[in-house]
C-alpha cells in the first residue's frame, strides 16, 4: 500500500498551509466565543454548546462552502434549537424525540435556505440535555446558541479578512492569474444544472463556484494547447 496516499487532502484546493489557517481560525474562534460568553452568562448557564466545535472546522477549514456561510451557521444553529426544543416536548421517549428532532431539522433548515449540519446536533442538544418547549432552562439554551452562533460568525469574518479567503464567500476570478482566454464553449448555469441534475448528487459547491472552475479548467487547458 502506498502509505503517502494516507496524507493527500481529501478536500479539493485543500493545502498545509490552509489547514495550519484553519486551525488558529478555530483556536481564536471558539477561544473568542468561549472567553466573551463566560464573561456574559451567569454560571447556571452554559458559555458554549458542543455544536460550535463542528462550526468551526466548516467556518475556517471551508469557508467558501455554502454550508458555511453566515446565514447557515446562525440560521441553521439557531432554528435546529428551536425544532429540537419543540420536539422534546412534544415526544417524551428520548430516543424518538433525537431522531424525530435531527429528521424535522434536516427539512427545517433545507426549507429556509440555511443548511448546516452541526443543525443537526444543536437539534439533538436540545433533546438529550432535556431543553423541552416550556421548560425552565429552554431560554437559556436558545440564547447561547444564539449568541455563540453569531460571535463565531463574527470573528470568522474578521479572521478570513486577513486569511485569504473571502467570507462571505462570493465566487470572483482570480486576482493576479491572468490567463489566455480559453475558447468559448457555451457553458451556462443552466448546463451546470442539467449535469448536476444527471448525476443525482449534492455536491459542497455553489454553481457560481463550479462554472468559475470550469472557465478556469478550460483557460488552463487552453495554454497548454498553445504550448504544446
Amino acid at each position: 500500500m502506498n502509505t503517502g496516499r494516507l496524507f493527500v487532502p481529501l478536500l479539493a484546493g485543500a493545502s498545509l498551509r490552509d489547514r495550519v489557517i484553519a486551525s488558529i481560525g478555530a483556536l481564536i474562534g471558539i477561544g473568542f466565543v468561549g472567553l466573551t460568553c463566560t464573561a456574559l452568562f451567569p454560571s447556571s448557564m452554559p458559555w458554549i454548546v458542543a455544536p460550535m466545535g463542528a462550526s468551526a472546522v466548516l467556518l475556517f477549514a471551508v469557508p467558501a462552502s455554502p454550508l458555511a456561510q453566515p446565514w447557515s451557521i446562525a440560521g441553521g444553529n439557531v432554528v435546529s434549537a428551536i425544532v429540537g426544543a419543540i420536539v422534546a416536548w412534544a415526544f417524551p421517549d428520548p430516543a424518538i424525540a433525537a431522531a424525530v428532532a435531527v429528521s424535522l431539522a434536516i427539512l427545517t433548515m433545507s426549507l429556509l435556505r440555511c443548511l448546516h449540519p452541526p443543525g443537526g446536533a444543536a437539534a439533538l442538544s436540545a433533546v438529550l440535555g432535556g431543553y423541552a418547549l416550556f421548560s425552565a432552562h429552554v431560554v437559556d439554551f436558545l440564547i447561547v446558541v444564539a449568541v455563540n452562533s453569531l460571535l463565531m460568525v463574527a470573528i470568522g469574518w474578521l479572521f478570513h479578512r486577513f486569511s485569504g479567503h473571502s467570507y462571505p464567500h462570493r465566487a470572483k476570478p482570480v486576482e493576479g492569474k491572468v490567463l489566455p482566454p480559453a475558447p468559448v464553449s457555451g457553458l451556462s448555469i443552466g448546463d451546470i444544472d442539467a449535469a448536476l441534475d444527471d448525476l443525482g448528487e449534492t455536491f459542497d459547491i455553489s454553481r457560481e463556484d463550479l462554472a468559475l472552475l470550469l472557465d478556469r479548467a478550460e483557460a488552463h487547458a487552453a495554454t497548454r494547447s498553445r504550448a504544446g
